[in-house]
């Protein structure tokens, strides 16, 4: 009997991409490293069913930054999905990333598995919420395929990270996502970006994850805005036909 190989998907988050190349945040040229990390993730899987970048793409949300987050992303014909954070400007990128192969779809199916993106963008804040549109097309979209099993991403985290200035940042709304995730048990993981550092936790029979910066990494634990030293990574998924799944981070070198 054949083996069914399992999908796999990437996960980048906060590339962080400023109007002007050569220009840098807290010591980080954004454009080298988002690079980088493109390279590294093609150069170490040859199979890439699904790339997501969770948000927060553009410093500067621009048309001509995204124009340039776009062609970076082209030039590896793998199939991307990307979603908004709070830096994002979700029109800006609607416009400028959208052709069948890089776009901003909101749902992916495959043959055992979906993969829903959430916009937990929030206008005028830094922090988090879904609203009622966006937990209405979760609780629509689990409804309808009730037996995908299913990955949820989300720029914002939906639980502490345990560092005090980040958690104010958190999705408002994270009872309501979890009373309707707790309805429908395919759900199997919710993945976020912002935190820019590794988060694994479970909640309600539910695992939650966190993927490092493409850019630079925040201090784990700390009270208030602190950098760390890690270097920038992704987060790889092999999602299983049976609903079993693997994921680990991976760190660039050098």
């Amino acid at each position: 009997m054949t083996t069914e190989i399992p999908i796999t998907v990437i996960q980048i988050s906060d590339l962080h991409i400023l109007a002007e190349k050569g220009k840098t945040i807290s010591g980080v040229d954004t454009d080298k490293t988002f690079k980088q990390s493109l390279a590294h993730i093609h150069n170490n899987y040859k199979k890439i069913d699904l790339l997501l970048a969770t948000g927060d793409l553009a410093e500067d949300p621009k048309q001509s930054t995204y124009q340039r987050i776009y062609q970076a992303f082209k030039q590896y014909k793998t199939r991307t999905l990307c979603l908004p954070g709070n830096h994002d400007d979700l029109e800006l990128m609607q416009k400028n990333i959208a052709d069948d192969q890089v776009n901003c779809d909101r749902h992916i199916k495959f043959k055992y598995w979906q993969v829903i993106n959430l916009n937990s963008k929030k206008k005028g804040s830094t922090g988090g919420q879904l609203g009622d549109l966006e937990l209405t097309f979760l609780n629509d979209t689990l409804k309808k395929h009730p037996n995908l099993h299913t990955l949820i991403t989300v720029h914002h985290h939906p639980i502490p990270t345990g560092s005090q200035w980040m958690d104010t940042m958190m999705i408002e709304d994270t009872l309501e996502l979890f009373s309707i995730v707790k309805k429908h048990p395919q759900v199997k993981a919710i993945s976020c970006g912002h935190i820019h550092q590794e988060l694994e936790a479970i909640k309600d029979n539910t695992l939650i994850l966190g993927v490092p910066s493409c850019c630079f990494q925040f201090k784990p634990y700390s009270t208030n805005y602190a950098l760390d030293d890690n270097k920038p990574g992704y987060r790889s998924f092999s999602l299983h036909p049976d609903g079993s799944m693997e994921s680990k981070v991976i760190r660039l070198l050098g």
